[in-house]
């Protein structure tokens, strides 16, 4: 270095400073901070208060296991040793078991109250699976499993009363959104199992991937448990079920049924929850069968499209989603519906080794999905009475669950025949839904589209 030469750090810094180039990446740079902290997404998080900043900040530690091993549970069960039907028939078996814990689960979340409620059978209905899960050896213990997670139908009532019920309405698609968005973010975890798939193959990795998520799940109930409070309406119901037995709470539920019956909004959505959770099932189940055995995907290669749809979805939901808060949630449903039935008739036409189709496919129902998924969740909030709200929720679910529990079987024995028949049916249901969802935009639209406005609680809701 010449003698007056300025060293090398303080040329870049004299650069930088001198350079205008330098300058204008600088106010980008500051330009694009200031719009991502103006986000609508982005402002509702940072603003959380109550029991939605608890469930929303911790939802993470649930979700990033669960993706994790979610695509690769059915496979998993066909390395062990089960076969298609004997997937359907325990997928099948702990719905059944779900219809009863959901019978009971507005009831047990009324007396204990949502917040311990949901710690309890959070811990039981997923901690414990885990491990059972993690050294299972054949169908009996995926059989057990089943039943012991077929309890997380009560914490699903519970958990859900504890997020909605002091949560600002206005803010309720972001909240469901940011939900969403944080089991998504195990997408960019994901390429891990696919790598440690390759190394240590199937089944050892997943033993260790359910270790795991016992360890982050059993930590999220625990750390969220601490962070939220038991909501107004769960203490007034607290206070009117004390010495009631259980069996008297669940007695009562023939009055909230003919509320149902008297409530058309309810009525479309109970319909489209169902047909969407039926959907949901097959896809959870079947969709890495057929990928794996009739397209000859290698079980590695899955994360490839895992880590697609999770990407596309986060997108969605921070570019899309926003848009649609003060929307009717009817149309945008409507759009998702029918770009759901074309991913799933582009699925059933790929062919052995057809990545560039399927990758197609993939993305198509990760855009459709948030539309489906999100707008439905916010318009079950706005079409069920608050003030009976864990109560409305088990009789849906329970009967949603009674017309959803043959369908684990039935999608078996239809891949047992054939590996795309399980998608010819998810097709016909997304066209049915479709169908559903346009009468009700021309019928019904006076109970679902002004049931709730911006400005009115939930606890206000009208029943007619």
């Amino acid at each position: 270095m010449r003698i007056g030469e300025p060293s090398g750090v303080f040329s870049l810094v004299a650069f930088g400073y001198c350079n205008p180039q330098y300058d204008r990446f600088r106010k980008k740079l500051g330009n694009t901070k200031e719009r991502m902290n103006a986000h609508p997404l982005i402002t509702t998080l940072k603003n959380l208060r109550g029991n939605a900043r608890g469930v929303v900040y911790t939802e993470a530690l649930w979700g990033i296991p669960y993706n994790l091993y979610a695509p690769y549970v059915s496979i998993y069960m066909l390395a062990i040793g089960l076969n298609d039907v004997q997937v359907g028939l325990i997928t099948s078996i702990g719905m059944a078991f779900q219809i009863v814990s959901t019978l009971l689960s507005g009831a047990i979340t009324d007396k204990l109250g949502r917040k311990r409620t949901t710690l309890i059978f959070d811990t039981i209905s997923w901690s414990i699976p885990c491990l059972i899960w993690a050294i299972a050896q054949d169908f009996n213990y995926f059989l057990l499993a089943a039943i012991v997670n077929s309890i997380w139908r009560v914490t699903a009532n519970s958990w859900q009363c504890l997020l909605v019920e002091d949560t600002d309405p206005k803010i309720l698609l972001d909240v469901y959104s940011w939900i969403y968005i944080a089991g998504l973010v195990a997408a960019f975890f994901s390429p891990i199992t696919g790598v440690l798939i390759g190394q240590f193959s199937l089944v050892p990795t997943l033993r260790g991937l359910y270790l795991l998520s016992f360890l982050m799940m059993t930590t999220k109930f625990i750390v969220m448990n601490g962070m939220v409070s038991e909501t107004r309406r769960g203490q007034v119901r607290m206070h009117e079920t004390r010495g009631q037995p259980l069996i008297t709470v669940v007695r009562e539920s023939p009055a909230v049924l003919k509320r149902i019956l008297h409530t058309p909004a309810t009525l479309v959505t109970a319909a489209l929850m169902l047909l969407l959770n039926i959907c949901w099932l097959v896809k959870g189940t079947f969709w890495s069968i057929l990928v794996t055995e009739k397209l000859g995907i290698p079980p590695e290669y899955l994360v490839i499209f895992t880590f697609a749809r999770s990407i596309i979805m986060l997108l969605f939901f921070f570019f899309v989603m926003p848009r649609l808060g003060d929307m009717d949630v009817r149309k945008p449903l409507l759009i998702g519906l029918v770009g759901l039935v074309v991913s799933q008739v582009i699925l059933i036409n790929v062919p052995s080794g057809g990545y560039l189709p399927l990758m197609v496919a993939t993305v198509l129902e990760a855009a459709c999905t948030p539309l489906a998924t999100a707008l439905l969740d916010k318009l079950t909030v706005i079409t069920v009475d608050a003030t009976e709200r864990a109560r409305i929720m088990a009789i849906l679910s329970v009967a949603m669950l009674i017309f959803t529990s043959p369908f684990g079987w039935i999608a078996g024995q239809l891949s047992e025949m054939n590996r795309s028949l399980p998608f010819v049916l998810n097709s016909a249901l997304f066209a049915i839904g479709g169908v559903l969802t346009f009468v009700a935009i021309r019928y019904v639209s006076g109970h679902i589209g002004n049931q709730v406005s911006a400005d009115q609680p939930v606890e206000a809701i009208p029943t007619t």
